[in-house]
């Protein structure tokens, strides 16, 4: 496989094993990738398997990590495939698995998986007591780890059939060595204790919380209305300023056309009496031509005397 390739695939898997808790689906696609570009590495087939299986694609899971096991040699994953033909309503082929699978070639962790998927199919096909049988096995007075999800199973198996101080006795020994939470042994003991977990409660709590919140948006939507009015307010001031200022404009643009009217009015009244002068100037001159004709006439020489008669 070229090196550029076998880093694409590597960088797949890596993203797939970090989402198959939290987005399967995602995962899923990321090992379709992978697939695509080495089909015939065993690891690439069995996380698409391994992740089809999370993401509840059971034909997908059930086609890939047989392709696997064909590849390997190895009977790893028989409880997932088990799991699968029970998912897709087939419980009787998840018994006949288990009872043809060599336990002895399992780890203890595998084989205990397989006993607790056959036990439900079981329990699916109606059979009750079979399931409870299949599951009082040796192993469950161990301390390994996987024991939790074993003792859950048998305390489920007999609470069907209504053992139900025996279940109950089983789901405590469960809760005891289950640290990592993988059941939920422990709330299965308080409802078998009389211990309700009241949802409506827990619901009603959420909902005041919720109110509470709502609450404290619609203040401070108040808030930031009354500021927005605040807001508004000042506009509205700074209009009416500005209102005034233009009135104030338009009297001093008022004031300075009166005074130029009343300048155009001066400069005619100026010009009147101008006016008025330069005709007072020709009367006077009119009258001194006057005075200066009289003067001439009275300046002529008298007329001379006729001479006497001889």
């Amino acid at each position: 496989m070229a090196r550029g390739i076998a880093e694409q695939v590597a960088l797949r898997l890596v993203a797939a094993g970090e989402l198959i808790d939290s987005n399967p689906e995602t995962a899923l696609a990321h090992t379709l990738v992978a697939r695509r570009l080495a089909s015939r590495i065993a690891a690439v087939r069995e996380a698409v398997g391994l992740t089809a299986y999370r993401a509840g694609q059971w034909q997908t899971a059930i086609g890939e990590l047989r392709a696997y096991h064909r590849m390997t040699g190895r009977q790893t994953h028989l409880a997932v495939l088990a799991d699968c033909e029970r998912a897709l309503g087939r419980s009787e082929r998840a018994v006949d698995m288990f009872r043809a699978t060599d336990r002895d070639q399992l780890s203890p962790e595998e084989a205990i998986e397989l006993l607790i998927v056959a036990a439900g199919a079981r329990a699916d096909l109606g059979q009750r007591e079979a399931a409870v049988a299949m599951l009082q096995v040796r192993e469950l007075t161990t301390d390994e780890p996987w024991v939790a999800r074993l003792r859950y199973a048998y305390a489920d198996a007999l609470l069907a059939v209504g053992r139900n101080e025996e279940a109950r006795e089983w789901f405590a020994r469960a809760a005891e060595v289950d640290e990592d939470a993988a059941t939920d042994a422990t709330e299965r003991l308080l409802e078998l204790d009389g211990v309700v977990l009241d949802d409506q409660d827990e619901g009603d709590d959420f909902d005041a919380l919720e109110e509470d919140e709502d609450e404290g948006a619609d203040g401070s939507e108040e808030d930031d209305a009354d500021f927005d009015d605040e807001g508004a307010l000042d506009d509205v001031e700074e209009d009416e300023y500005d209102e005034e200022d233009d009135v104030d404009d338009e009297d001093d643009e008022e004031a300075e056309e009166d005074d130029a009217h009343d300048e155009d009015d001066d400069e005619g009244d100026d010009d009147d009496e101008d006016d008025d002068l330069a005709e007072e100037d020709d009367e006077v001159a009119d009258e001194d031509d006057d005075e200066g004709a009289a003067d001439a006439d009275t300046d002529e020489p008298p007329d001379k005397p006729e001479p006497a008669a001889p």
